[in-house]
C-alpha cells in the first residue's frame, strides 16, 4: 500500500531519534549497550548510528558514539520539524477522493 512506505520511514525516524536520545544522555555509548538499553537489534542500532553520523549529529569514538557540535541545534529545532510533519499529515485528510 502507498501509505506503508511512509509508515516505515516514520518508524525508522523514531528509531533514529531514540538512538540519538540515548547517545545524548549516555555518551559515549557503544552499539551493544544501545541495543541492550533500547531493545533494538544491534544491526538496526548500527544502521541508525550510521545515518546519524552521516547527518553529522554523532561521531564515532573509541569508547562509543558521542554527540557533535550540530546536535544541539538539531535538538533545538526538532519540535518545529515534528510539528511541520504533523501538519503535513493532517493536510492529507484535505485530499477528498469522491467515488
Amino acid at each position: 500500500m502507498v501509505t506503508e512506505k511512509v509508515k516505515r520511514e516514520l518508524e525508522m525516524l523514531k528509531r533514529h531519534l531514540l538512538i540519538l536520545k540515548y547517545v545524548v544522555e549516555n555518551e559515549p555509548i557503544g552499539i551493544l549497550k544501545l541495543a541492550e538499553e533500547t531493545g533494538i537489534p544491534s544491526h538496526k542500532v548500527r544502521y541508525s548510528l550510521r545515518v546519524l553520523e552521516q547527518e553529522g549529529l554523532i561521531a564515532a569514538s573509541a569508547p562509543g558514539a558521542v554527540t557533535t557540535e550540530r546536535t544541539e541545534s538539531f535538538l533545538r529545532d526538532l519540535d518545529i520539524s515534528i510539528d511541520r510533519l504533523q501538519d503535513m499529515a493532517r493536510g492529507l485528510k484535505e485530499v477528498k477522493i469522491e467515488r
